[in-house]
């Protein structure tokens, strides 16, 4: 597994979103980028995090952020997602976990002790030109969108 270096141009993708429309990395040049990758909708950690996220988005958008959410869900369980969680951002399938790797948020892990291979809850922030200025990786759900905002040095909106 292989993670972002921060400096390094964001690698390109184009994922279907819960509707199944294409959202691509282009449509974001010009503007700031938030990418969250969490294992799995409608788990618990999944869940808190996403909130979080919802919870927050005036905050980033405020500041100039988009945030989008990269799971490796069909587009209908995130359909689903969307709609019992009210979330207000695009979350993505990538079932064939090609950005998922791409961006380091595959691969072995520790969970419970055991050593499996599995998505990385991981957080990448691009910045206007498409370059990566924050990545980490194996974060925790809960408390994880806190510490990114006092990161990049967001108020609470």
């Amino acid at each position: 597994m292989s993670q972002l270096e921060v400096g390094a141009p964001a690698p390109d993708w184009s994922l279907p979103d819960a509707e199944g429309n294409t959202v691509s990395l282009s449509d974001f040049q010009g503007r700031k980028l938030i990418m969250y990758f969490y294992p799995a909708a409608m788990t618990p950690g999944c869940t808190t995090e996403a909130g979080d996220f919802r919870d927050s988005l005036d905050t980033f958008t405020d500041e100039g952020y988009a945030v989008v959410g990269v799971s490796p869900d069909a587009p209908s369980k995130l359909a689903k997602f969307v709609d019992q969680e009210s979330l207000t951002y695009p979350v993505l399938s990538d079932p064939e976990k090609k950005v998922l790797l791409a961006y380091g948020a595959y691969g072995e892990k520790n969970l419970y002790g055991k050593t499996i291979t599995g998505v990385i809850r991981s957080t990448v922030v691009i910045d206007e030109k498409g370059v990566v200025v924050w990545a980490k990786h194996n974060v925790k759900a809960t408390g994880h969108v806190a510490m990114l905002s006092k990161t990049l040095g967001l108020t609470p909106a």
